[in-house]
């Protein structure tokens, strides 16, 4: 039994295997748009440093422990011809036991393969409607609002739209054209929204942003469909029903769907 379990617990090489995979891993989602899933675009050289330490360090303890190992048989080596080779190779063999027993590591070790196995086998959607309609907006006053094009329509991301038209009056967006891009949540009243999740780190601190629509909105409207809606500002106002937060009015004049982006989170306008 106590056999048994010393085999349970992962030794070096199994250790840098695992190592090995997970660094690798990280480094697969690093590289492609796999990691916008779970941090903002600009970890990605992070992410990327993260993997290839992990890489380095597996084969480094691969290294180290084939060098321990040929290190010990050549010490050995002189001795295995003496007469008494029964205990002599009865001592080696325990000095090896013992060598072996000492390199095993208790078995939470294999808890280094979960990670791997999520890696792989679960890649997680973005943040969407249900989210949404179960966090508060996280609008907040910026710092201060950049100067527009002028003329034109004016392409805004649902964050920028909502801090200028609360906290700035819609001064600059007043009989301007506007195209806005995000998904749709419905809150248990119907009203439908169009949602931006910002991100101040990774996915596990993401919080939306809401716009509620208003005029020529689509009669049937898809929770976590991604719609580009084209209109002007809307002075309306109303509050969000988790948290009382504002959320700005949009006059919809025409919305067509939209591929979901590449980046489904919106890093610039998150307070």
């Amino acid at each position: 039994m106590n056999r048994l379990r010393r085999n349970l617990n992962p030794n070096r090489q199994a250790q840098a295997a695992l190592l090995f995979l997970l660094g690798a891993t990280v480094l697969h989602t690093g590289l492609t748009d796999l990691h916008l899933r779970y941090v903002k675009g600009g970890l990605r050289p992070l992410l990327l440093l993260c993997g290839a330490v992990l890489v380095v360090t597996a084969t480094a303890t691969v290294w180290y422990e084939w060098r321990g190992v040929s290190r010990k048989r050549d010490r050995d080596g002189g001795g295995s011809g003496d007469g008494d080779g029964g205990e002599s190779g009865s001592g080696s063999g325990g000095g090896e036991r013992d060598h072996d027993q000492g390199h095993h590591e208790p078995r939470i070790s294999w808890l280094l393969a979960l990670p791997v196995l999520a890696l792989i086998l679960v890649a997680p959607p973005a943040l969407g409607a249900y989210s949404a309609t179960h966090t508060g907006t996280a609008l907040q006053k910026p710092f201060g609002f950049p100067e527009l094009p002028a003329g034109g329509t004016l392409h805004l991301g649902v964050g920028e739209y909502a801090a200028r038209a609360v906290y700035d009056d819609g001064r600059d967006l007043r009989d301007r054209p506007i195209e806005i891009t995000g998904f749709v949540a419905l809150d248990p009243s119907g009203t439908p929204y169009l949602v931006r999740v910002s991100l101040n780190c990774c996915a596990a601190d993401g919080q939306p942003v809401k716009i509620a629509l208003t005029g020529e909105v689509p009669p049937v409207l898809q929770p976590d469909a991604w719609l580009e809606v084209s209109g002007t500002y809307s002075p309306r106002r109303t509050k969000d029903p988790v948290n009382d937060g504002p959320v700005p009015y949009f006059e919809v004049t025409s919305a067509k769907p939209v591929p979901t982006p590449d980046d489904p989170y919106d890093e610039v306008w998150n307070g």
